[in-house]
């Protein structure tokens, strides 16, 4: 079941291009010294680029980096405008208005209903490529006032992803089917999703992408008779921390033993976290993904 705040996210808007909205100018007038996080990925980013100390909540699922998070939570799927509102304090001590709200997920309206109270809130979506998002990332250095530090690491982040995708060896007569499980009843996500869209910048062969339509957003459930029919070469196990999915709980489904990618031992186990999330760990994420599509490339078993 789709149950945490990533597949959500992914479920609702992982698929739609949305531009990064904010209820207030997207240029911090001032360094903010109340921000809440409401997105794991933002608090990633606002810790990675020094923004940590301002930031005073976060929701429930943010935990990263695993030192220095604030204790305060607010569950960002059921989020009340009084659990936000309660969260600063001025210098003498009464209650204040957050300078700055980060969401992924605009349960409850709550979007509306703070922005009417006067507190800047921003939406950053999940993204459907790279470039979406790198500017939420300097977009967030905008806003908390480290935009030098956010800039620094977006182009790093560019730089290592670059990297990775040309280090893949050109394989025109070699199609590397993969599979990519979000959870055990078999969602997938296509090439049109962000993370779809960075494997096939490598060169590989979604099997979710021919069951695509238009009513999943690009993340389609499969059926377990279709995946063994597909026989994918690789497959990128996303649910090894929600649902304790191993390689060999993978080999032991019906009919999946006879499956390329169980047989010659390329089934590969990912952070859930990591991989569904869009922040400055997605360097970790494609290095991953990118070894293991080297890996099988170079695999003569699977190209006998």
């Amino acid at each position: 079941m789709f149950t945490s705040l990533r597949l959500a996210l992914a479920l609702a808007v992982g698929a739609i291009a949305l531009p990064l909205s904010t209820t207030a100018s997207s240029a911090a007038t001032s360094k903010p010294s109340c921000i809440v996080s409401l997105s794991p990925t933002a608090t990633e980013t606002l810790f990675a680029i020094g923004a940590g100390p301002q930031v005073q909540a976060v929701d429930s699922d943010s935990n990263y980096p695993t030192h220095g998070l604030p204790t305060k939570r607010v569950n960002a799927l059921n989020p009340s405008v009084e659990a936000v509102l309660g969260i600063c304090k001025s210098t003498s001590g009464a209650s204040a208005k957050p300078d700055l709200v980060v969401i992924s997920y605009d349960a409850n309206s709550i979007k509306e209903k703070l922005g009417a109270l006067g507190v800047k809130v921003v939406s950053q979506d999940a993204p459907t490529s790279l470039s979406g998002a790198l500017a939420q990332i300097r977009q967030l250095g905008a806003l908390s006032g480290h935009a030098v530090a956010a800039n620094a690491l977006a182009a790093s982040m560019s730089r290592s992803i670059s990297a990775d995708i040309k280090s893949v060896p050109a394989h025109p007569t070699k199609s590397l089917s993969v599979y990519y499980e979000l959870d055990p009843t078999y969602y997938s996500l296509t090439s049109g999703t962000f993370v779809g869209s960075l494997m096939k910048d490598l060169g590989v062969v979604n099997i979710a992408d021919a069951k695509a339509t238009s009513a999943d957003a690009g993340y389609p459930q499969l059926s377990a008779e279709y995946i063994v029919s597909a026989n994918p070469k690789l497959i990128f196990l996303a649910d090894t921390i929600c649902c304790k999915i191993t390689p060999a709980k993978v080999a032991a489904r019906p009919g999946f033993a006879k499956v390329s990618a169980v047989l010659d031992a390329h089934v590969v186990n990912l952070s859930d976290d990591v991989a569904s999330r869009w922040g400055p760990r997605l360097t970790l994420l494609m290095s991953q993904i990118t070894g293991a599509v080297k890996k099988a490339l170079a695999d003569q078993r699977l190209w006998k």
